[in-house]
């Protein structure tokens, strides 16, 4: 429920958030809004005071002109005052709109960088990070200066009114009770605007996926092959149709109610002109005070409306710093305060009693895990699909905490260790590994990069270790060729990218090496070259292998085979093919595939 307090405490919260990025602006924005605001009503007061000397002059034929050079100086210093202030408040929100931008958009991507790998997986959370960033400094910064329109248009409310009243009082009993209806209009249209927009964030995002998949390298080929441009096309029309459908609505509605105010408030100043002149005519006001008043009534006619706009405009951006704010009072519902830090890891793993759930899921995916993995130790994890295989590595990389049990590093709870330090403790080479747009040397080194970005010596020996030298001398601008179609001009194959991926994790200079899938995209004989001297490449390391291929589990120090979410065999390859069981089964399954002339 939406409601003044909320309009405050955001109010309040974007405030200091302005003047936190840049100090100097805001406060200076705040003068100028005040400024402006008084300008109006002196600038009255100046052309009052100048039409009334110049009549006195003309009516009683003076020659002293003097009241007259007077208040033309003072009319001009206002006007010059008003002119300047426009002036500097554009300069002030220009400079303001870059800080903000600096400013809110590095701590949304600090906030983002805080918490869970499980929170980047949720519907619900893809929503608020949608709704968050849209324009978010855009918003943030408008909602600051909407406001400040407002204290503005209210301080010319006020003179103008102060100046009216002593005219003519009329004024405010015909003109009060319109605003405040308009007033009333306004507030329930933008909580109805409101609503309207906080329910589109899951379309917005299905909108954003259909034009992604319509011009995403990625995914362009197989739109294209299945010939599904037209249907995607048409979803996007579907949901940007209901939209457009639902705004038209709301702007009939809007605009009746902008046009009713018009007309009954212009009917109303002019009602209250007719008194002021019949006063003029009965000598009781002065020619200036109806030069004055006319003026002065339609810009205070206009105030209020831009206030009662305005004041709707701003419960509207409310909905975005509402929505920043809830994004950044997310918090990680794992464990990040761990104090020991692993200055030396020797990699010695224990699993424990391991039981995981996906956050927010009652099913079980994994069951009562117990695994011990020896310091320097390489380990194969093999399995069908769905076996748990990836989800354990990922509790192993702690990208999530256990739902219960317990993982030991060197006999340490990991969750009692700080979160970065127990990461830089691991390579990872995901199954779905990250193609940078950046060079080939930058690709590398981003495995260390505090260690190895500005070091192409100790890249080029990296790469000459994990075999992907002759691979990057290849490419047109060889260490410095950039990589990918984004930025650059040479995109390579997915064999290459994943060869790069496998260079990039042994830059880490990690106790623990995570490989999920890591050959999936490269042929055989790039895969015997890589792994002829796997021995010494991870020598030192405790390496967990999970592989489909058995020219890469055989491999292995050891072997354990998953199914279902348990461990149900492990043991050497010759033990587990005398064993007779799953893994033997899937070994024969390899065997006659190859038979066949299939690639396993």
């Amino acid at each position: 429920m939406f409601d003044f307090r909320s309009v405050y405490a955001n109010m309040r919260w974007t405030f200091m958030q302005n003047l936190h990025a840049c100090r100097r602006a805001s406060i200076l924005i705040i003068v100028m809004s005040v400024i402006q605001g008084l300008i109006p009503a002196l600038f009255a007061l100046t052309t009052r005071g100048l039409i009334n000397s110049v009549t006195e002059v003309v009516s009683v034929a003076s020659a002293d002109q003097s009241p007259i050079r007077l208040w033309l100086l003072l009319g001009c210093l206002v006007a010059m005052v008003g002119a300047l202030a426009d002036i500097v408040f554009t300069y002030c929100q220009q400079r303001l709109n870059d800080e903000m931008s600096l400013h809110i958009t590095t701590d949304f991507m600090l906030h983002a960088a805080k918490l869970d790998y499980a929170f980047f997986e949720s519907p619900d959370s893809l929503d608020m990070m949608q709704k968050a960033r849209n324009n978010m400094a855009q918003h943030f910064t408008q909602f600051f200066l909407v406001t400040l329109k407002i204290l503005s248009a209210l301080i010319q409310i006020g003179t103008l009114l102060a100046l009216l009243l002593s005219i003519q009082p009329v004024v405010v009993l015909l003109v009060a009770p319109i605003a405040i209806v308009y007033l009333v209009f306004e507030w329930r249209f933008a909580r109805t605007r409101y609503a309207e927009e906080n329910t589109r964030a899951t379309k917005n995002r299905w909108m954003s996926y259909f034009v992604g998949q319509l011009t995403n390298e990625n995914s362009v080929a197989q739109v294209k092959i299945l010939g599904l441009s037209d249907l995607f096309i048409e979803k996007f029309r579907r949901i940007m149709t209901e939209f457009r459908d639902r705004n038209r609505l709301l702007y009939r509605h809007a605009n009746a109610g902008g046009a009713l105010f018009a007309v009954v408030s212009i009917v109303a100043v002019f009602i209250a002109l007719g008194f002021v002149t019949s006063g003029v005519i009965a000598d009781r006001l002065t020619i200036g005070d109806v030069a004055i008043y006319g003026a002065a009534v339609l810009r205070l006619r206009g105030a209020i409306e831009s206030v009662i706009g305005w004041v709707g405009s701003l419960r509207w951006q409310t909905l975005y710093v509402s929505n920043l704010q809830a994004f950044f009072r997310v918090e990680s519902t794992m464990k990040v305060d761990g104090s020991a830090r692993l200055e030396r890891c020797e990699g010695d793993i224990r699993i424990e009693n391991l039981d995981f759930r996906y956050p927010g899921s009652e099913t079980t995916i994994l069951r009562n895990i117990n695994l011990h993995i020896r310091p320097g130790e390489t380990i194969a994890i093999v399995g069908e699909n769905g076996a748990g295989k990836t989800t354990l590595a990922k509790l192993l990389a702690r990208l999530y905490d256990p739902s219960s049990g317990v993982i030991y590093v060197d006999g340490r709870d990991i969750r009692e260790i700080a979160i970065d330090s127990y990461h830089r403790q691991i390579a990872f080479v995901f199954q779905n590994f990250e193609k940078y747009a950046a060079t080939a040397q930058e690709n590398i080194a981003y495995g260390d990069w505090q260690r190895l970005l500005g070091d192409r010596e100790a890249v080029e020996r990296i790469a000459r270790r994990a075999g992907v030298e002759d691979l990057i001398l290849k490419m047109p601008a060889g260490y410095d060729t950039m990589l990918g179609r984004k930025f650059g001009t040479y995109t390579p194959s997915g064999g290459q990218w994943q060869r790069l991926a496998i260079a990039r994790a042994f830059a880490r200079d990690a106790a623990i090496l995570l490989l999920d899938e890591p050959t999936s995209s490269i042929d055989a004989k790039a895969e015997f070259a890589l792994f002829s001297d796997f021995k010494e490449l991870v020598k030192g390391r405790t390496s967990i292998l999970i592989s489909h291929r058995f020219s890469t589990v055989t491999m292995a120090d050891r072997i354990v085979v998953m199914d279902q979410g348990t461990i149900v065999e492990q043991g050497s390859h010759r033990e587990l093919i005398e064993k007779n069981g799953q893994y033997a089964s899937l070994y024969a399954l390899h065997r006659r595939q190859v038979a066949d002339g299939k690639d396993a």
